[in-house]
């Protein structure tokens, strides 16, 4: 068994310490944000070290399943906290998804508010033995000692603010998307860390609202739309609220104009399917503004550079490893995966081997989660330059056939059953697109239904009309 102390007390780093408590390793999470959770998470709860706390949210059912498998507790917290049950496939109309079948229950999910579904985890790490959470306590770097391969530093323990040091045997990086990692590594004399980084991203203008009378908005569609220069996400949360996003290209000027309620009100109402998520009229009263989150590219780092660690006791887990679009809503799911991962390595990997286990990790990691990351990344490659296309009046053409596939897969969605489930499938990340299509059949079946349809078959306004709504 080992000492380990996880950086960062958001989703992940609840979630990979609760993993590897359970296993009997002896377990700290350090969190820079001081503030527990409250009884009322969404109104009272300040995570200024969260960029994306109060943004758009939802639980794929990907994590469900693996949360459900390995920690139940967290799933019955979650319900208990309001958290909404939900089946992607039975939520849609009955002549979108057809008769259900048995096979529909992995599709299960149950979401909520970001807020209160990291509140609902930390009561269930709270009640961990083995598992000490300590908030208010900010890291400033490693402590290091010489390791076994020359050049290569060896990560014994973490610094904190007031010069006070904490030993581990291993130091486990889920600070996310701003980790200081490749900054702290660097002051140790560790090579750089290999970095990838896409130089365009998406822009999110997103609202909450809250039903009268308990009413929810029914959903008419996949809850992930895409339309001409815009993706738009309808999102049911926990305790009869829900959420709207609008979702650009960074690289679109024209649209930043949705920062404004009244604008953003006016471009939802255009849209058929998802108009009444936003309409008073249909029971939803907002309850917050246009939140904005912006420069979120795609971005992924690997510690082991041609076969060798740049340091080892150090190892980096879901948003400090890759960060992907938060449209997708994959990041939890990807989180936990990487997470489990990570404890069935130290099940088989004595912890006091630091170089093996760093190699390992790194081979584990590339082997079951860094898929999950690439078919994440091609699609938002894809998706910019359509956007782009439509933003220049050029219509995207890529000689991909894999995004042939997806476009016409997210067509025959409207009219076989099959191709709902198989959409689904790819979106909630329980198959990747290469399981799916790999009946050459079915493929033939998914082409021969959408590949003659139109770019976006839901009905919306194109550039112009969207520019209309945008400029009044």
């Amino acid at each position: 068994m080992a000492t380990v102390v996880v950086l960062g007390a958001g989703m992940n780093g609840l979630t990979t310490g609760m993993l590897l408590a359970k296993d009997g390793h002896d377990v700290t999470v350090l969190e820079r944000d001081p503030a527990p959770p409250g009884t009322e998470a969404w109104t009272s709860w300040q995570r200024p070290g969260v960029s994306q706390f109060r943004h758009l949210h939802f639980v794929l059912p990907r994590w469900h399943r693996e949360i459900e498998e390995a920690l139940p507790e967290v799933v019955d917290e979650l319900v208990a906290a309001g958290g909404r049950p939900i089946n992607l496939i039975a939520v849609l109309p009955e002549r979108v998804r057809g008769a259900m079948r048995s096979s529909d229950r992995q599709y299960d999910t149950v979401t909520a508010r970001r807020p209160v579904l990291e509140a609902a985890v930390a009561a269930a790490a709270g009640r961990l033995p083995g598992l000490a959470v300590v908030r208010g306590t900010g890291v400033v770097g490693f402590v290091t000692r010489d390791g076994a391969l020359p050049g290569v530093p060896h990560v014994s323990g973490v610094r904190l603010a007031g010069g006070t040091e904490v030993p581990a045997d291993l130091v486990v990086d889920c600070t996310g998307r701003r980790s200081r990692l490749p900054q702290w590594l660097a002051a140790a004399g560790a090579r750089r860390a290999l970095e990838e980084r896409e130089t365009t991203g998406f822009t999110y203008y997103g609202r909450h609202f809250r039903g009268t009378a308990d009413r929810q908005p029914a959903v008419l569609t996949r809850l992930l739309q895409h339309y001409d220069s815009l993706t738009l996400v309808t999102l049911p949360a926990d305790n009869g609220t829900w959420a709207v996003g609008l979702i650009a290209s960074s690289a679109d000027r024209r649209l930043r104009a949705l920062r404004d309620p009244a604008v953003w009100q006016s471009v939802l109402a255009r849209y058929p399917l998802a108009a009444h998520w936003g309409s008073p009229a249909h029971g939803a009263e907002p309850i917050t503004g246009v939140d904005v989150m912006a420069g979120l590219e795609d971005r992924h780092r690997r510690l082991v550079l041609d076969g060798d660690p740049i340091a080892t006791g150090i190892v980096a887990v879901g948003d400090a490893w890759a960060f992907t679009n938060p449209a997708l809503g994959r990041g939890l799911s990807i989180g936990v995966v990487h997470a489990r991962a990570l404890q069935q390595l130290l099940r088989d990997v004595d912890p006091t081997d630091a170089e093996k286990l760093v190699r390992r990790f790194d081979e584990v990691t590339a082997t079951e989660v860094e898929p999950l990351y690439r078919m994440t990344l091609a699609f938002d490659r894809h998706r910019l330059a359509e956007i782009a296309g439509d933003i220049g009046g050029v219509p995207y053409e890529t000689a991909d056939p894999a995004w042939a596939m997806t476009r016409a897969l997210t067509a025959a969605g409207a009219v076989s059953p099959d191709a709902v489930r198989m959409a689904t499938s790819i979106g909630s990340l329980l198959a990747t697109p290469a399981e799916v299509f790999a009946d050459p059949a079915a493929a033939g079946r998914i082409m021969a239904l959408g590949a003659g349809a139109p770019q976006y078959p839901l009905p919306g306004p194109d550039r112009a009309g969207l520019l209309t709504a945008i400029e009044g």
